[in-house]
């Protein structure tokens, strides 16, 4: 059995509630109680935080022992280089999910300090990008 775990950042725990028009209007606990039924076969966890250096320990705490990581590291992707670090530093191979199309937006949202340590990345996809990186485990 593959385990995977879903890494968020700051403010994914407001999905549901956060700019809906972007985000869309499921939160993300609705959301991960229809992946996990939708994937029996896979132990699947998810963990979120607001804060950079919880992430990163939660990063190192499974990276040598997981089957992979997906991580949605949301602001924290264009601004912490720590992350990043924290990805090339373990083993697991790491998805970077975003559940907008992050080049539509802002152009400070066009730099990733995850994307080159990075197995793949998915974006833009709405909450159907979690499913592409679940899927990209399993193939």
């Amino acid at each position: 059995m593959k385990k995977l775990i879903i890494i968020n950042g700051p403010n994914i725990n407001l999905l549901g509630k956060r700019e809906t028009n972007i985000y869309g209007d499921l939160s993300f606990t609705e959301f991960f109680k229809s992946i996990s039924n939708k994937y029996p076969k896979i132990e699947l966890e998810h963990y979120q935080s607001n804060i950079e250096g919880e992430l990163i320990d939660k990063i190192q705490e499974v990276g040598f022992s997981y089957d992979g990581i997906i991580l949605n590291a949301a602001a924290y992707t264009h601004t912490s280089i720590g992350i990043g670090d924290a990805i090339k530093a373990i083993e697991t191979p790491v998805i970077e999910v975003h559940i907008s199309n992050t080049f539509s937006r802002e152009e400070f949202r066009h730099k990733s300090y995850i994307s080159p340590n990075a197995k793949g990345v998915i974006l833009g996809f709405g909450l159907l990008s979690y499913e592409l990186a679940i899927q990209s485990f399993l193939n």
